[in-house]
Parts: C-alpha cells; structure tokens; sequence
C-alpha cells in the first residue's frame, strides 16, 4: 500500500462512528397501537386507568418514570391509601404465610422478597438469582444506596406480573411516592388485566430480569439508567409471544384531576410534526403511535410526587 494510500486508511480508521440524531431515531422508529380501555371510577384505590399498547412485531420498547414536572414545588407530599367510596369485600383472597426475605445483596444494590398473608393470586413463580430460587413470593424490590440511605427504585409482583418504577428522591426530598403501575408481556384478562409468568430470574452483573411467560416467549427487562430525574427501563422480547395479545398495559387510578395518579397523556405520531394532548378519560388512542406520556400537570391529593410515565423507542 503506497503510503498516501495507507494514511487515508488509517484516517477512515480513526473516525468516530456517527452519532445517532434525533432524526435519525425517528425515522426508524416503530409506530404501534394504543388502545384506552379506561373507565370512570369512584375509589381511588382501584386501577380503573388501562392503556394497551400492541404490535406482531415490536421486539423492543423503552419505559421511563419521570418525576413530574411540578416536583421542585412539592412542600407536603400526600402518599396515604384513600378508600373512600371503596367496596373491595369481593376481592379474591389466598392465604399465605407472611415472610420477608433478602435475595441478594451488595453495599450499594439489593433485592428483598416478600410473601403477604393474602393476595388475589396465588403465589406460584419461582424466583433465581444465581444459585438461589425462591418460591412462593409476591413482591420483589430492588433497593439502591443513595445520599447515604437505602431507596427502592423498582418492584415486581410476580403472580400477577404487576410492575411499579421511580426515580431517586429529586432535590431536597427525602422520599417519593409509587403510583402507576406497568405490564411486560402478552397481557390477558383473568377478572383484571395481568401477565402470566412461568418464572422470573436477575442478573446482578447487568441489572437484568429475565421473564418467562406461561403463553410462550420471554423478555428481558434492564435497569439502564437512573438518577434523580428518571428511572429509565429497556425491555427486549424473544420467542413466540402471542400475536393478538398487547406486549405491555399501563395501569393507574383517575378519580378526578386533583385525585389522580394520572390526568392526561401526550403522544407522538410516525412523521407527525408536533404532539397530541388529551385529558385520559376521553383519550381515543391510535394505531401509529410512535411515543406515549401519561401523567399530571397539577399536583394530586393522591400520591402527589408519583412519576409520570413515559413509553417509546418501539422497535423490531
């Protein structure tokens, strides 16, 4: 190689791979379904806020739970269960004996399983992290150290596939609340909507759950990023999933504007020049949905500090 030739070669070499524009992510993003089953509801403590989002091909889709906008003004957060209005008498119980358990742990991360007295499912999943696998739990957290005090950032109720995110405490706050709550996989309808998991595992080194479902296929759900802005999630899909199923639900409660934990959504569109907006109760969905935000623009009486939600980055 002469050796112009082989200088030229070597600068092509050294180049930085170009980097990913905002244009460039979204002309090849995936446009999917959204549908809103929600309805109007009384009790503040029933999900009665219901989004389906459905595609034959997405493989892959981001999850974020951003604090919302008015966070840096909360004085007196309001996280207590408001049952007013609230007949729950026929809810499906299973008895179970109450037990905590830590599943893993390091100074700076740590998962914790517990196992209620009651719940509407029975508790069948098996959960592994390496060697281990425990049966018969309901709720997983994962915690984080952070400012020298333990936070849970992430949780998973494996008998009925219910997901709840957060990010770390914004600013001077010592805590924030939980509000909507996510599902993973091909979500059905046994007397409420829910995902049936054949097993779950963690992958400590990447902060990977592994899911199985009992109607085919898997996912993997990935903490990617967190700070005090965002807790942001990647989720990937494998196998034969369920073609007429949706691949994930948004779940929360919407009593009233000012007792919500979400009020309005906004969305983009493939090739649109700007967002939608909508108030969610008359929210009438759409089948080329490229990115979804669901959340409050006013504080709530119900979990005011509770994250607004964000769904996109579809893909094949």
């Amino acid at each position: 190689m002469k050796p112009i030739v082989a200088l030229l070669a070597l600068a092509c070499l050294a180049l930085p791979a170009k980097a990913e524009t905002v244009e460039d992510r979204h002309a090849s993003e995936l446009a999917v379904k959204v549908e809103n089953h929600s309805t109007p509801e009384l009790c503040a403590e029933r999900d009665n806020v219901d989004l389906e989002f459905s595609s034959p091909v997405v493989r892959k889709l981001e999850i974020q739970a951003v604090h919302p906008a008015y966070i840096g003004t909360i004085i007196s957060d309001r996280a207590a269960a408001d049952f007013t209005s609230c007949h729950m008498e026929s809810d499906p119980k299973f008895a179970a004996d109450a037990k905590a358990v830590t599943l893993w742990q390091t100074p700076d991360f740590w998962l914790t399983g517990y196992t209620y007295p009651s719940f509407w499912r029975p508790a069948k999943v098996p959960f592994k992290v390496g060697d281990r696998t425990e049966n018969g739990l309901h709720l997983i957290q994962l915690w984080m150290r952070y400012r020298d005090r333990a936070e849970e950032v992430l949780v998973v109720y494996p008998p009925d596939g219910y997901w709840r995110a957060r990010p770390l405490p914004f600013g001077d706050l010592r805590w924030t609340a939980y509000g909507s709550s996510f599902l993973v996989g091909p979500v059905e309808t046994q007397e409420r909507p829910l995902v049936d998991l054949k097993d779950i595992s963690f992958d400590p080194a990447t902060k990977t759950f592994t899911l199985n479902f009992v109607r085919g296929g898997s996912a993997k759900l990935q903490v990617s990023k967190i700070d005090d802005e965002r807790i942001v999630l990647d989720v990937s899909y494998d196998g034969n999933l369920p073609k007429d199923l949706p691949f994930a639900t948004m779940r929360s409660m919407y009593t009233t504007e000012t007792n919500a934990d979400v009020a309005k959504v906004a969305w983009r569109v493939k090739d649109g020049k700007g967002w939608g907006e909508s108030p969610i109760m008359t929210y009438s969905g759409g089948d080329n949905v490229t990115e979804l935000w669901a959340g409050r623009t006013a504080p709530s009486r119900h979990n005011t500090s509770a994250p607004d939600m964000v769904f996109g980055r579809f893909e094949k």
